[in-house]
């Protein structure tokens, strides 16, 4: 069975967590979850969280260590097992948020009160909450 690697950021500003919401016309269009992506062949998953924060989002940002790690099959009913890590980071700077349109359409700073209310994977609303 194949497996995917994919981790994702905690980004935290004066009390709130970044969170994307997935374009239009990408898998699970409209859904909301953490900057991240996947872990490219070789690469390790702490490069690759600064990679995709960078691609996705603009800020750089150094990882501190990991919240968590789970792991399910595929949703889409492929034979494939996918990984994922949420990582908490630091922000080196606080610029603005500016989005890679094909892949994100909006984002918001939100509290573990407002994540309850966005459709979000359970994985990523338990990385919102303190």
């Amino acid at each position: 069975m194949k497996e995917k690697h994919l981790v994702y950021c905690r980004i935290e500003r004066d009390g709130a967590v970044l969170l994307l919401r997935r374009a239009a016309g990408v898998f699970l269009a409209g859904r909301w979850e953490l900057p991240g992506g996947g872990v490219e062949a070789g690469e390790q998953p702490e490069r690759a969280a600064v990679r995709e924060v960078s691609e996705e989002t603009g800020p750089r940002i150094e990882v501190l260590g990991e919240r968590s790690a789970h792991a399910w099959m595929d949703v889409a009913g492929r034979p494939l097992r996918i990984h994922a890590r949420v990582l908490d980071v630091r922000e080196n700077g606080s610029g603005a948020v500016i989005l890679n349109p094909a892949e994100h359409d909006d984002h918001a700073w939100v509290t573990p009160e407002q994540a309850a209310r966005l459709d979000l994977a359970e994985h990523f609303r338990d990385a919102v909450a303190r």
